[in-house]
Order: C-alpha cells, then sequence, then structure tokens
C-alpha cells in the first residue's frame, strides 16, 4: 500500500523556514508546524506530537475550525501519530481534515487524494477492509476521471485496490485490475524492467490458489527470469522466485522438477551476500 507516500509527508509538511518567512513571519501555526516537523525528523516524536497540537489549536483559534489550514494542521498531527502507531488518535485527525477538504472542494475533486490516501492506509494496516476499500476505490475512480484509464499514474490506485481485494480472497475483483496494472507498466517499460515483476507475480499468485497451474506457470517463470537477468543468478529475490515456481511444480507433480528449483534456491540462500 501507499504507506510511503504518509511516511513522506512527515518530512515534507512544512516549507522550509524561509519560505515561510516570504508567506509571512505572523503565520503561527505554520512556524509550530515547521517545529514540529523537524522534532519529528530527529526522532523526538512525543515533542514534535506536543508541537503539532499547539500548531492544530493556534490555526483553529486564527481562521476557525473548518478552514484548509486547520485540515493541514490535522492530517500533519495524525501523520505523527500514525508513524508511532498511536492509530486510535490518528483516525479522528485524519476523519476530520478528510470532512473539512470535502466539504471545501466537493467528493470527487483531485486534490482530496492526500487526505483520502491518509485515512485508507490508516484502515488497512490495521486489516480493516471494510472501512480502507470504500476510499480506495474512490481514489482510483477521481485518478481516473483525471487522467483517463490508461495513465501510468494509476498504477499505485491499480495496486493498493487490488491488494486489498487479494487480502479480502476476493480474487474475482483483483484479477482484472492486477491484469490492467500489468499492461499500464509493460506499456511504458522494456519487457525486462524489475518493476514488472510484483504485477507478474500478484497474477501468477492469484491463478496458482485457485488452480489454474497453466496460466500462473509462464508468469512465474517470467518473473524468475527478469530477476535473473538484471539481478544475476545468485540474488535472493532470484531464490524466491525459484521456490514459488517450485511450490506450483509440487502441485502439478512435477516433484524432480521443483527439486532442482529448490536446490538452485538452497544453493543462492547459502551465499553470503
Amino acid at each position: 500500500m501507499n504507506i510511503i507516500k504518509i511516511i513522506a509527508t512527515a518530512a515534507l509538511l512544512s516549507l522550509p523556514g524561509m519560505i515561510l518567512a516570504q508567506e509571512g513571519d505572523g503565520v503561527e501555526w505554520k512556524r509550530l508546524n515547521q517545529e514540529a516537523t523537524e522534532f519529528f525528523n530527529q526522532g523526538n516524536y512525543s515533542q514534535a506530537v506536543i508541537v503539532a497540537a499547539k500548531a492544530l489549536e493556534v490555526a483553529e483559534a486564527s481562521v476557525g475550525p473548518e478552514h484548509p489550514d486547520v485540515a493541514t494542521c490535522l492530517n500533519d498531527l495524525g501523520t505523527f501519530y500514525f508513524v508511532q502507531r498511536n492509530y486510535a488518535k490518528a483516525e479522528p485527525l485524519f476523519k476530520r481534515a478528510l470532512t473539512i477538504e470535502e466539504k471545501r472542494l466537493g467528493p470527487q475533486h483531485p486534490d482530496l487524494d492526500n487526505a483520502l490516501n491518509s485515512l485508507a492506509v490508516l484502515y488497512y494496516t490495521q486489516n480493516n477492509y471494510t472501512e480502507a476499500l470504500p476510499l480506495y476505490k474512490r481514489l482510483l475512480a477521481i485518478e481516473e476521471k483525471r487522467l483517463g484509464l490508461q495513465h501510468p499514474d494509476l498504477a499505485t490506485s491499480l495496486n493498493d485496490l487490488a491488494k486489498i481485494y487479494y487480502d479480502m480472497g476476493d480474487y474475482a475483483e483483483a484479477l482484472p485490475l492486477y491484469k490492467r496494472l500489468l499492461a499500464i507498466e509493460e506499456k511504458r517499460l522494456s519487457p525486462q524492467n524489475l518493476v514488472l515483476v510484483p504485477s507478474l507475480n500478484s497474477l501468477a499468485n492469484i491463478y496458482n490458489t485457485k488452480g489454474d497451474y497453466a496460466k500462473a506457470e509462464p508468469l512465474y517463470i517470467r518473473a524468475l527470469a527478469i530477476r535473473e537477468k538484471a539481478l544475476g543468478p545468485n540474488h535472493p529475490d532470484v531464490a524466491r522466485s525459484l521456490e514459488k515456481l517450485a511450490a506450483l511444480y509440487h502441485a502439478t507433480e512435477r516433484d524432480k522438477e521443483a527439486v532442482v528449483l529448490e536446490q538452485n534456491a538452497e544453493r543462492i540462500r547459502a551465499i553470503k551476500q
């Protein structure tokens, strides 16, 4: 999932002090947010939360509880809690930030992506798929409307939605999303690009789980070939691909072929990387 986006947000919550000064030194909540970010980047999370909470308080007093600046403070403070795995405190902050932005922009505006993603990742991290699923579906719908159905920038949202369906065991919904994702990636990348491997493996895993080994096998083989060419024959990721293919061979009663792959994987794992 796009958890990296939330973590990256924590490092980019405010612009450097020089830029803030250009907007006016009197904007106290921005100064506090910058200070909170600095504490966070130093690993002083408890102090970051204290200062970010103060920034929220100042913003609410200055511009009112429904202002976009307050939404920014809410999302920032929620991010600090999220990274510390304090999900109970992060959730109401993310929800309130999203509500403010929805009221201002409408339910389908592209600028909702950060607020939607923050809340979706929060729920997914807690395996709360019921709450996460509609948020990821909204994210994809908003991006499709803005970019079209085949744009490369849809890759993350397609993968996130497919992954949640896969984790729920809803392979019928996950399969076409992974197919779309792979088609988009293949259109913009060379056929031997490592970026293709996760999509190939995800599709293969679905077919494998359904017992459709004839469709899973060529995908696993292709993923293995890409890894061997890009990473070399002795890379740990090659061992993982060998083990996936070996498991399929065992399932299809090709035990001799499976053993050869397993022995090769074992040899790789014995090498000091």
